[in-house]
């Protein structure tokens, strides 16, 4: 049986750290990428009508997100 260390590296490295924490920082929830404005400290992206969307780190985890864009 195979840990999910070994079966998907990359989303369990993603769970251990956290969200980055660096301005500008680019993460993917949903199909859609968000930047973390460092100033105010919220994600901003795009709806599914490409309306700015804004949201919070909690909010984010909720959600899920990645450092790759995924199918």
């Amino acid at each position: 049986m195979r840990t999910a260390m070994e079966t998907q590296p990359q989303q369990a490295a993603e769970m251990q750290t956290g969200l980055p924490t660096t301005p500008c920082s680019v993460v993917w929830s949903r199909g859609h990428a968000y930047v973390l404005e460092g100033f105010r400290a919220r994600w901003v992206g795009r709806d599914d009508r490409g309306r700015p969307h804004a949201i919070t780190g909690a909010e984010m985890q909720r959600r899920g997100w990645t450092l790759f864009k995924t199918a």
